[in-house]
């Protein structure tokens, strides 16, 4: 299992900073998370703190817990994610997801609300931004976007593409689907009585979880590497105790812990984190 942290808050320069010094406590990548405006709290754009980061460190992945490509031209985002994966030498990676509402980034300022529509823009960005980092000529016809051929180069480092990884709200089968056609899937989870199921409950459901995702990936001919990913918090006070939180989520089938502390936007907080290193189990 892989090991990540989510870098909550602080100026883009102390963001790159963090990135750094993940790097040197052993952690495997760093997330920072895409949003315009959520309460009065200080933000900034991912692909900016990402570029920072790309230029601070040479081994870690990097991405944003998750962007939310239902704002965002797919086109735009096609070159901006070819754009930092030459910057980082193919580290990027693009968690995806719906968006979260209380953003007002989104309805706020007429973007779309509706879960159906996001769902199908979504599932239309995902096409294209397959389609154009392919390098050959591509065009598109949906119901949401239209362009004639259009060829973007350069390809990204990686490939056949820069992962994606789709969120996966279990059990709910279509948006599970969705996550099974890319190349992981970060697990949002729901106990019987629907509730979401927290780093205590999800080992006992992952498993159930990873079986499905196996078997629609196998009915499709779907081959190569699918990530599993988890988020969660553990006391770095604590270490047997957090390393026992993540063994649970590795023989569960994670393959990547993502620690996240959303109470938190002080990057103090992060940087002891940090420095305490992964919760390995």
């Amino acid at each position: 299992m892989q090991y990540g942290i989510v870098v909550t808050g602080g100026h883009p320069r102390t963001q790159a900073d963090l990135a750094a010094e993940a790097e040197a406590a052993g952690w495997d990548g760093v997330f920072t998370y895409d949003a315009i405006a959520i309460g009065d709290g200080e933000m900034h754009d991912p692909w900016v703190v990402l570029a920072a980061m790309a230029m601070r460190t040479e081994r870690i992945r990097l991405g944003a817990l998750v962007f939310a490509p239902t704002r965002r031209r797919p086109w735009k985002l096609a070159r901006e994610a070819t754009t930092l994966d030459g910057l980082s030498d193919g580290r990027l990676v693009l968690p995806v997801g719906l968006g979260a509402l209380d953003d007002q980034g989104f309805g706020n300022v007429g973007e779309e609300t509706e879960a159906r529509v996001r769902a199908a823009l979504l599932d239309e960005t995902l096409t294209v931004l397959d389609g154009l980092w392919s390098g050959e000529p591509f065009e598109f016809q949906g119901d949401h976007y239209r362009f004639g051929p259009m060829t973007f180069r350069p390809t990204p480092v990686q490939r056949p593409r820069i992962p994606v990884w789709v969120v996966g709200a279990w059990p709910h089968a279509r948006s599970m689907r969705r996550a099974a056609r890319w190349d992981g899937i970060v697990v949002q989870a729901s106990s019987a009585d629907g509730s979401p199921a927290g780093p205590a409950a999800l080992p006992e459901i992952l498993p159930e979880i990873v079986n499905w995702i196996a078997g629609a990936r196998a009915r499709d001919g779907r081959t190569g590497l699918f990530d599993i990913v988890v988020d969660g918090r553990t006391d770095p006070a604590d270490a047997d105790g957090a390393a026992a939180i993540t063994a649970a989520h590795q023989s569960a089938g994670a393959t990547w812990w993502i620690e996240s502390d959303w109470s938190s936007t002080d990057p103090e907080v992060v940087r002891r984190r940090i420095a305490a290193g992964p919760p390995r189990a």
